[in-house]
């Protein structure tokens, strides 16, 4: 009698394949305009200094002893400094542009841009740097203009993939580029300090949009000028 083969591949199916999709687009609020309207409830100064207070006490600290008598004013000084990216425009940074560009078609590059942020988990700092491209048409924006726009997005409270897209966003929104290359390496202390408590581990988050995505040549050449010998 002869013995029945059965096939251990799977049958085929009707069903259409499913498309790949490409993530979602950010609500052009989260990058063009300041994160905090003048007319937004907020708790006051008094009220935010006596947060702190609450804190030191949880810990277990005495918030009478004289060390920590001035704590809390400095701690709310310290936030309005390391938060201020709240109150800013980013669309504003990108506003002014300029045209005399003698015909320039690649793309253009800012690396090594130094970022502190801190983390929305357990507002810990996070900190590297940031690396940005973009392919201009017609006009290009100031230089500095990218490492001001990348301060904005890093002081308020983030992840760094979140980061990485809404810096990328931004720019391709306002300036209307060709494409935009995003890279962004950093580490965080939420994991170097607490938790797995390992020290020295960077972590790497990318977003391109344009040419730099549908070009690998173009994404390949970002990273090769990142990444050259002269770092």
């Amino acid at each position: 009698m002869d013995a029945a083969i059965k096939s251990i591949r799977p049958a085929k199916s009707n069903e259409p394949k499913k498309v790949e999709t490409r993530p979602a687009e950010l609500d052009p609020s989260e990058f063009l305009a300041a994160a905090v309207r003048a007319d937004q409830p907020r708790p006051s100064r008094a009220e935010a200094e006596q947060a702190v207070l609450t804190l030191l006490s949880y810990i277990g600290e005495d918030p009478d002893r004289e060390g920590l008598l001035d704590t809390p004013r400095r701690v709310v000084e310290a936030f309005d400094e390391l938060y201020q990216g709240y109150h800013q425009c980013p669309a504003e940074v990108l506003d002014r542009t300029f045209g005399e560009t003698a015909g320039y078609d690649d793309f253009v590059l800012v690396r090594d841009i130094e970022f502190t942020s801190q983390c929305e988990h357990h507002m810990m700092p996070f900190y590297g740097k940031a690396h940005i491209a973009y392919t201009p048409v017609e006009r290009v924006v100031g230089l500095s203009k990218l490492a001001r726009l990348t301060d904005i997005f890093a002081r308020r409270l983030q992840t760094q993939e979140h980061l990485t897209a809404q810096i990328a966003a931004a720019i391709d929104e306002v300036l209307k580029p060709r494409g935009v290359a995003v890279l962004i390496e950093a580490e965080h202390t939420c994991m170097s300090v607490r938790g797995v408590a390992k020290h020295g581990a960077s972590t790497f988050t990318s977003r391109f949009t344009g040419m730099f995505r549908d070009n690998p040549a173009e994404q390949q050449r970002f990273l090769s000028l990142v990444r050259g010998p002269t770092r």
